[in-house]
Formats: C-alpha cells, sequence, structure tokens
C-alpha cells in the first residue's frame, strides 16, 4: 500500500502574505509531492509498505543502505509537520499553560524566540529549526540538517518546526532568511498544534 499526500491543513493562498501562494504551490505540490513519490518507489513490495511513517523513519534511520529512502520519507514527514506548524492568523505569545511552559523553559517568550531565530540562521545549508519537548518535561530548541528529524531521537518530543530549505523561502525572501524566520513566528506560529502535540 503506497502512502498518499496528505491534504494541506489550510488554502494555498492562506498564509499570503508570509508565504505566498507561488511558494506553496511549488514546496507542497512539487517538493513534497516528489519526496513522497520517491519513498512510495524505493518501498514497493517490501514490508517497509505496511509499516505507518513513523516506524517506517525509525526503521531506516540508522541504515546507510537505505539513506536515500530515510532522506525522502523523513522529509514527507517534516513536510506535513511543517504545515501544521503554521496557520493562518497565528504568531503571538502562547497562553495558559503553554505560557507557563515556555517561562518555565526560557525564561521569557523572547528568549525562546530569540533561540528559534538563531537556530534557524545558523543552521549551515538546508534543515529545520524545532521546538522540541526533552525528557525532563523542558522545551528545548534545535536544529537539523537537511532532512534529519527529531523523530528519531527518543529522549525529545517534537511539537513544532519551521523549514529553512531555500526552496521554502526564496521566492519570497531571496536570501533573507532571517526575515522569512522572524515573520513566520510573529504571523504564522501556531500554538495550538503545540498544545496538541505536547498531549499526545
Amino acid at each position: 500500500m503506497s502512502f498518499t499526500l496528505p491534504p494541506l491543513p489550510y488554502d494555498e493562498n492562506a498564509l499570503s502574505p508570509v508565504v505566498s501562494a507561488q511558494t506553496l504551490s511549488f514546496h507542497y505540490g512539487k517538493h513534497h509531492q516528489g519526496y513522497l513519490t520517491n519513498m512510495n518507489k524505493a518501498i514497493e513490495g517490501t514490508d517497509l509498505e505496511a509499516l505507518p511513517l513513523e516506524d517506517l523513519i525509525r526503521r531506516v534511520a540508522a541504515d546507510p543502505a537505505q539513506k536515500g529512502l530515510f532522506n525522502n520519507a523523513a522529509q514527507v514527514w517534516n513536510h506535513t509537520f511543517y504545515w501544521n506548524s503554521m496557520k493562518p492568523g497565528g504568531g503571538g505569545q502562547p497562553t495558559g499553560s503553554v505560557a507557563e511552559l515556555v517561562k518555565d523553559s526560557f525564561g521569557s517568550y523572547d528568549e525562546l524566540k530569540k533561540q528559534l531565530l538563531t537556530a534557524a540562521t545558523t543552521q549551515f545549508g538546508s534543515g529545520y529549526a524545532w521546538l522540541v519537548k526533552t525528557a525532563e518535561g523542558k522545551l528545548a530548541v534545535t536544529k537539523t540538517p537537511n532532512a534529519e528529524t527529531p523523530l528519531t531521537d527518543t529522549s525529545v518530543t517534537p511539537l513544532w518546526t519551521m523549514d529553512v530549505w531555500e526552496h521554502a523561502y526564496y521566492l519570497d525572501y531571496q536570501n533573507l532568511r532571517a526575515k522569512y524566520a522572524e515573520a513566520v513566528i510573529d504571523n504564522l506560529f501556531n500554538w495550538e498544534f503545540v498544545e496538541k502535540n505536547l498531549a499526545s
């Protein structure tokens, strides 16, 4: 059984002007779809077809012979997670228990934002900035190169991500990655998605 592309949680123009409809159309319809197509070809006729995507990624992550499959499968998962990390009219500071957890973990929302921006802008080349929950129950910021994902790290739980591959922002921001990152945090950050992941 092959995997299918999950629908976007909003219309392609819903994140504009922070992320334009043109960017979303190429990013989702070409890049995300391309990773999915490559993954399905690689697992066709194997026992990996029957696995949930998360289990498939964890199964092949440490196998150098499966690096191509890992890259495509992880990118399928990372992109779906990224789409859900944003929402129209998002951004701003969290409220309730999440706000308390942010304060406890970082001291302030401003410090969390600073760390996210640093992770996004200092990731050399392609990759992602992440908000995760540690095994101790605290929030932490991390970054990963290329297709790597905290999904393969049993000591953390992914809560939120920002794609900093060039195809995520170049049509809208050219080389201004920091401007893109701040715009996403300020205007699209989906705190409800963080709450959902904390509860799961």
